[in-house]
């Protein structure tokens, strides 16, 4: 549907009313417009009332009925905001909308895949159907069709509700009741039946608690879960969420975009204002998340002289509560009371039990902060993380913090306390790839307990202002990037002073953005892409052979400066590098370029080539002395790139790789290799140093001895990564060590970031422009064919158009024809440079 269509029905445009413009897309037919009203209504679940499509469809109820039927047969969520007309008017409950969803995949044998993630949340919530329990009433019901007598699949689902969690501050409201249902009510639930109809909705805290279950399962009653223009809510670590698909309806989409936005600082009606949707549609999301136990509601939500006694021992079948200590789930904050030295808070009994798993630095039990809301530091990472942290089988409650940061899309400073504590308990050592995992995991808890609540990071706040450092917010970037970019802004500018990336980010996804707050990080999406490597060549003169393939390119043979390697870096554009041997590479090579971009780098002459990884800011130490295998920072290409890419107010590492590595293959005991990928880096999620970066070991005789056997010209950049590295313990403490003794994060550093990042990103983004035009086709004779027109990329960095080749310090435009013969073994020793 078009987008101006649908701001005009969402805005109750009639069609008298309607520009010109729109009425011509629509082929001037007000029939067609009013089509478009039913089905945007019904899409988007509209109250009949109050809306437009009052004016198309007369008749109330067939719009409910048909609402309904959309909802059950696309896999919705039951429309709990309009349970008054559902309930009460169509008599159809959350359990017997559910049973009809169930019994109808169930009859077209789909699979427990096809529910979407928040339906199927309910589903078991209320019927407490989950994976496991659908595929064995599957099998029942194939069972049943062997004899005579066939179970039905309504027949194996279950009656009655299974005991839900109620919250004493939810609303409960009278539902659809007749006499005969009055006779066979006891005498306490007429009673309560008959204070709702005479008073009004009552809340479920004031009533018996086993009379609002049973008059909930039989139907009676529903339950609203109210939610104000000032109500605050939590996200603890989520159970019991089903990670099925996303379906992408209106509602599910909403409620992804605000899982990954709110925060416990932010009341309803200033986060619908941020993310300029409309405060109704927020609170709708808002009550999910309560409802299904996802999100706590904060501060005092009933008064507890108003509790039934019944409740004080009401049995908790919450999965959060029955799943994991509370304590160890979030810092309570009291309606803004904060935790305060000298004990008199809460919350001290709060955080206790975590000070000894999570140490001095990672616990706020202890500090004084200050009552205000303050901004924070976020934490960007990608789905390699969350990917690592729920393969590996690192701790017992690990997973529901790794489905959170996927899910939710944030894991925020409250619950960093239990988090911390699990990765606590991951072990150092594990076999196999199961150690990236653990060394990720490590890696992880040793940054957080360094951004988070950092005195040495904010020591220029001024007089008046406590230096404790800055909360911590981990935020995953596929969830931001579900925004639009102006609100993604305005989330970023209401709650963060600072962004710091990991490292390296995906190439599948595109990086934040962000000129404000400051980055430490990619400046722009390009700085994370190929084109950037070819900058680095570019400006520095230095870098493997490289060439860069358009898309539709093909090879007849393997081009002739690769001849002499014997291992490739290939990188298909949007996808993490890998390392391949030469032989048989051009099949592979033919194959990718069908449908992406190719990077083709030289690697190896004589197997996998030696990389190393040093880290920036660069010390005054690390530039004095010659250059050696332990003091690289002098290389002559780190010195020129100094000059055009600000290394100072920035942090990350640059990768050296040296490729005729003969005379340095040791035995196992020194050189470990970490693994290799195939075409595409699909496998290789850790990003392009970790499949195949080695690791030398720290010996005293080893490393003289590869000192002196080191030449400046045998080592060239590979890449430039901004952020903070995770694959590597050491190199990671060696960046935080930077961070802090060059005050990266004071305001005069990140001012100075300001300006060098936009000067970044207009130089890279010039350099992409000139590369881009003036392509000239292919001779009949060369070894490429004509690429394909490109389609611009989806991740909004542009294609080349041209194939492109840095050899001998030059980039320049490749036409595919071979040079004149060259002797083969003269060429190797001449190749670093």
């Amino acid at each position: 549907m078009n987008t101006d269509v649908e701001f005009h029905i969402r805005q109750n445009y009639p069609w008298n009313k309607l520009p010109a413009n729109v009425k011509q897309g629509l082929g001037n037919s007000q029939r067609e417009y009013e089509k478009h009203v039913l089905l945007y209504s019904i899409r988007n679940q509209l109250r009949f009332r109050n809306n437009l499509v009052r004016h198309v469809r007369k008749d109330e109820r067939r719009y409910y009925e048909e609402l309904l039927k959309y909802s059950r047969e696309h896999l919705m969520l039951y429309p709990y905001h309009l349970s008054d007309i559902m309930v009460k008017g169509l008599r159809v409950t959350p359990f017997s909308y559910y049973i009809g969803i169930m019994e109808d995949i169930m009859n077209s044998e789909k699979s427990y895949d096809s529910l979407p993630n928040f339906t199927a949340a309910d589903c078991l919530r209320l019927l407490g159907i989950g994976r496991n329990q659908y595929i064995d009433l599957m099998n029942q019901c194939r069972s049943s069709k062997k004899f005579f007598r066939r179970k039905s699949a309504r027949d194996l689902l279950p009656s009655k509700p299974v005991d839900i969690s109620v919250e004493p501050w939810w609303v409960a409201q009278t539902g659809y009741i007749t006499e005969d249902d009055i006779r066979i009510c006891s005498s306490a639930e007429k009673k309560a039946i008959d204070k709702m109809i005479d008073s009004g909705p009552q809340l479920a805290g004031t009533i018996e608690f086993n009379v609002v279950l049973s008059l909930y399962n039989r139907g009676f009653i529903y339950l609203d879960v109210p939610i104000s223009d000032d109500s605050c809510i939590s996200v603890p670590p989520l159970e019991g969420f089903v990670m099925n698909r996303v379906q992408g309806d209106y509602f599910e989409t909403l409620l992804y975009k605000i899982f990954v936005s709110i925060d416990e600082q932010t009341n309803v009606a200033e986060l619908a204002n941020v993310l300029e949707i409309d405060q109704d549609l927020v609170k709708n999301a808002v009550s999910m998340y309560c409802r299904l136990g996802f999100a706590v509601k904060k501060g005092q939500v009933f008064n507890s002289e108003q509790l039934h006694a019944s409740w004080k021992n009401a049995p908790s079948v919450n999965r959060l509560k029955s799943t994991m200590d509370p304590q160890k789930m979030l810092l309570s904050w009291e309606q803004g009371s904060p935790v305060m030295e000298g004990g008199s808070s809460a919350t001290d009994t709060d955080t206790t039990s975590l000070e000894d798993q999570a140490g001095d630095t990672g616990s706020v039990s202890s500090l004084s902060i200050p009552a205000a809301p303050t901004k924070r530091i976020a934490f960007l990472f990608d789905s390699t993380l969350t990917a690592f942290l729920m393969m590996g089988n690192l701790s017992p409650n690990l997973k529901s913090h790794a489905v959170t940061m996927f899910e939710v899309g944030k894991l925020s400073d409250e619950t960093l306390d239990s988090f911390l504590a699990e990765l606590e308990k991951v072990e150092s050592t594990a076999e196999g790839e199961a150690q990236r995992y653990f060394d990720h995991a490590l890696t992880l808890k040793n940054t957080i307990l360094f951004l988070r609540y950092n005195k040495e990071l904010t020591q220029d706040q001024g007089p008046d202002i406590p230096n404790i450092g800055f909360p911590l917010d981990m935020l995953r970037c596929e969830s931001l990037l579900g925004l639009d970019q102006a609100t993604c802004s305005r989330v970023l500018n209401k709650n963060y002073k600072l962004l710091v990336s990991m490292a390296p980010l995906s190439n599948e996804i595109r990086p934040i953005s962000s000129c404000t707050p400051q980055h430490i990080g990619p400046a722009i999406p390009e700085v994370s892409s190929i084109w950037f490597k070819l900058y680095v060549y570019h400006v520095t003169g230095q870098g493997p052979p490289s060439l860069l393939l358009s898309k539709g390119s093909r090879l007849r043979k393997l081009p002739h400066i690769f001849q002499a390697y014997d291992r490739l870096l290939i990188t298909s554009w949007g996808h993490d590098p890998g390392v391949v041997p030469t032989s048989n590479v051009l099949t592979m090579l033919n194959d990718a370029l069908t449908h992406s971009a190719v990077l083709i780098q030289g690697h190896g002459m004589h197997g996998h080539g030696e990389t190393v990884h040093i880290p920036f800011p660069f010390d005054e130490e690390d530039l004095k002395g010659e250059f050696s295998y332990s003091n690289m920072c002098v290389h002559k290409a780190l010195q020129k790139l100094k000059e055009h890419v600000d290394l100072e107010h920035q942090c990350g590492y640059i990768t050296m790789l040296n490729s005729n590595n003969r005379h340095r293959r040791r035995t196992s005991d020194s050189v470990e290799y970490r693994g290799e990928t195939h075409l595409g880096g699909g496998l290789d999620t850790n990003g392009s140093t970790e499949s195949f970066e080695l690791v030398t070991e720290e010996n005293g005789e080893g490393k003289g001895k590869t000192d002196a056997l080191s030449s400046e010209d045998e080592w060239v950049p590979l890449e430039l990564c901004f952020g903070m590295p995770l694959f590597s313990s050491e190199l990671n403490r060696r960046v935080c060590r930077k961070i802090a003794s060059h005050k990266l994060c004071s305001n005069e550093s990140l001012q100075e970031l300001l300006h060098s990042s936009r000067k970044l990103s207009l130089k890279v983004l010039s350099f992409v422009h000139s590369f881009q035009d003036g392509g000239q086709p292919a001779e009949p004779d060369s070894g490429v064919s004509n690429p394909l027109s490109q389609p611009p990329a989806e991740s909004g960095v542009p294609l080349p158009s041209l194939n492109l080749l840095f050899k001998d310090g030059q980039l320049k435009e490749w036409n595919g024809r071979a040079p004149p013969p060259l002797d083969i073994s003269s060429l190797q020793k001449d190749q670093p440079s």
